[in-house]
C-alpha cells in the first residue's frame, strides 16, 4: 500500500497505529502496480461508497421524474398534458436555481458528509410519506408536484456538495477519473431511472415509484454515512481564502474573475434551453407519434442514458481544444435532434438519442475536468453551486415553453426546433478563446497534441 492509499483511506487496512505497530512487509505487486490499474471505485473505497450514493439517488430522482411526467401524460391529465408535463419538469429543475446561494454557502461551512448524508435522508422521507400517502387513496398530480420540488432540493445539495468532495477522497492524479466516474452518475441514473420510471408506474402506480424511489435516497444515506472524508483538503480550502484576503468571495466575484469558463457556462446554459427539452419530448413523442406505452418510453430514456454514460467513458480520450470540441458536438447534437424530426421510427429516435447523449457525456467529462483545474480551491464550493445554477437557469423555462408548445405542435416539429436551437450557441462557442489565453496558466488536457495521447487518457485509460 502506498502512501497515497493511506491518506485516502483505500486499499487494504493496515496494521494498527495505536500502540507497537509491526513492521510493514515489502509491497507485493498487487499493492503497486497491479492495484494502479483497478478502477478508482474499487481501489479507494472512500470515494466508491459515495460515488455508489450518488448513483442511487440520481437514479431514484430521474425514475420519479421520467415515472410521474408518463403518469401525468398518460393517466392523469387529459387535455393539456403538454403542459402539465412541462410545469411538473419545471418544478423539479427550479431548487437547483432558487437555491444556489444557499447551496454555496452551505457546502462551503458544514461538513460535506452531514450535507450530503442529510440531503439523502431528507428526501428519502419525503418521497416514503408520498408512497404512503397515495397507498391509501388516489394521489392527486399536486401531491407528486410537492414531491418532486422536496427531492429537487435536496437533490440541490448533495450534486455540488459532491463534486465539491472530490479533492478529499481522491489524490491529484485520480481527479480525472473520478470525475469520469462521478458524471457517469448521471448516464447511470438516466439509465436505471428512465428504465423503471415509466415501467413502475404502468405495474404499480403512483405508490411503487414512491417506494423504490424512498428505498435508494435511506440506502444512500447509510453509504455516505459510513465514509471518512480527508480533512486536508478543508484545509486547502482555508489557505486558499487567505491567500486570497482572508475573505470569502461572492458568487459573482467567482465568475467574474473566470472570464473564459463565464462564456463557456453562457454558451452551455442557451444550449441546455434545447438540449434539456428532450425530457419534456420523449413522453409527447411516445405518445402522440409512436402511440406505444411505458416500455416505448424506457426504451429512449435507456437511450438516451447510454449514450451519456458511453460519452462519459470514452469523453476523456477525445482530442481537441475543449472549445472547438464542445462546438464539434453541439453540432452534431444538433445533425441527431433534425433526424428525429425529420423521420419517425422508434427505433430511429432511439439511435439518434444515442448519439445526443454520447455528446452530453463528453462535453461533461472534458469541462468539468477543466473547470476542477482552473478554479482556486477556495472558489470551488461557490463555483460549482453557481455552475449548477446557471446550466440548469434554462431547465424550467425549456419545461414550460416546450411544453406549452407540444400542445400546438407535432412531437417532430419541437425536435425540429431543438436541432435549430443549437446551431448558433455551437457557432458561438467555436468563436470563444481557448481557455489560458486570458492569463491563465494552461494545463496540458486543454490542448492536447494531435500525435501524443491526451493527459486525461494517461490516467484514466487503465481504470474503467
Amino acid at each position: 500500500m502506498t502512501a497515497t492509499d493511506e491518506r485516502t483511506g483505500s486499499g487494504p487496512p493496515s496494521v494498527p497505529r495505536t500502540g507497537t505497530e509491526r513492521r510493514r512487509l515489502p509491497p507485493v505487486p498487487r499493492t503497486g502496480v497491479e492495484r494502479r490499474r483497478l478502477p478508482l471505485v474499487l481501489r479507494n473505497r472512500a470515494f466508491g461508497a459515495v460515488w455508489l450514493g450518488q448513483v442511487l439517488t440520481q437514479a431514484a430522482v430521474r425514475m420519479f421524474q421520467v415515472g410521474v411526467s408518463w403518469w401525468l401524460v398518460a393517466y392523469a391529465v387529459g387535455a393539456g398534458r403538454g403542459l402539465a408535463s412541462g410545469l411538473f419538469m419545471a418544478v423539479s429543475t427550479l431548487p437547483a436555481v432558487a437555491l444556489a446561494p444557499v447551496v454555496a454557502r452551505v457546502v462551503a461551512r458544514c461538513a460535506r458528509r452531514s450535507v450530503l448524508r442529510t440531503a439523502a435522508a431528507t428526501a428519502g422521507t419525503a418521497v416514503a410519506g408520498l408512497a404512503l400517502w397515495a397507498s391509501g387513496s388516489a394521489a392527486p398530480p399536486v401531491a407528486a408536484y410537492a414531491a418532486t420540488l422536496v427531492l429537487a432540493s435536496c437533490q440541490a445539495f448533495f450534486d455540488p456538495c459532491l463534486t465539491t468532495s472530490v479533492p478529499e477522497l481522491v489524490d491529484d492524479e485520480d481527479i480525472e477519473a473520478a470525475t469520469g466516474f462521478e458524471l457517469s452518475t448521471q448516464s447511470l441514473a438516466s439509465l436505471g431511472g428512465a428504465l423503471l420510471g415509466a415501467l413502475v408506474v404502468d405495474a404499480a402506480g403512483v405508490p411503487g415509484l414512491a417506494a423504490g424511489c424512498a428505498t435508494a435516497y435511506l440506502a444512500a444515506a447509510l453509504l455516505v454515512t459510513t465514509v471518512r472524508f480527508r480533512p486536508a483538503a478543508a484545509q486547502d480550502v482555508e489557505d486558499g481564502a487567505q491567500a486570497a484576503g482572508g475573505k470569502p468571495r461572492g458568487l459573482r466575484d467567482v465568475l467574474a474573475g473566470l472570464p473564459v469558463i463565464r462564456g463557456i457556462l453562457v454558451c452551455f446554459t442557451a444550449a441546455n434551453l434545447f438540449t434539456t427539452a428532450v425530457f419534456v419530448v420523449i413522453p409527447l413523442y411516445t405518445k402522440s407519434e409512436l402511440g406505444d406505452g411505458g416500455s416505448t418510453v424506457a426504451l429512449l430514456e435507456a437511450a438516451l442514458g447510454a449514450g451519456t454514460l458511453l460519452g462519459s467513458v470514452t469523453g476523456a480520450r477525445v482530442p481537441g481544444r475543449p472549445t472547438r470540441l464542445g462546438a464539434c458536438l453541439l453540432g452534431l447534437m444538433a445533425a441527431a435532434f433534425a433526424v428525429a424530426g425529420l423521420v419517425a421510427g422508434r427505433l430511429v429516435l432511439a439511435g439518434c438519442l444515442v448519439v445526443a447523449g454520447w455528446c452530453v457525456g463528453v462535453i461533461g467529462v472534458r469541462f468539468v475536468a477543466l473547470f476542477q483545474r482552473l478554479v482556486p480551491p477556495a472558489d470551488k464550493p461557490g463555483f460549482f453551486a453557481v455552475m449548477q445554477a446557471v446550466l440548469g437557469a434554462s431547465f424550467p423555462v425549456a419545461s414550460l415553453l416546450f411544453g406549452l408548445l407540444g400542445d400546438h405542435f407535432p412531437a417532430r416539429t419541437l425536435c425540429l426546433v431543438q436541432a435549430a436551437g443549437l446551431v448558433p450557441a455551437a457557432i458561438t462557442l467555436a468563436l470563444l478563446r481557448a481557455p489560458g489565453t486570458d492569463g491563465r496558466k494552461p494545463h496540458p488536457s486543454d490542448e492536447p497534441h494531435p500525435s501524443v495521447p491526451s493527459p486525461e487518457s494517461e490516467a484514466t485509460g487503465g481504470e474503467r
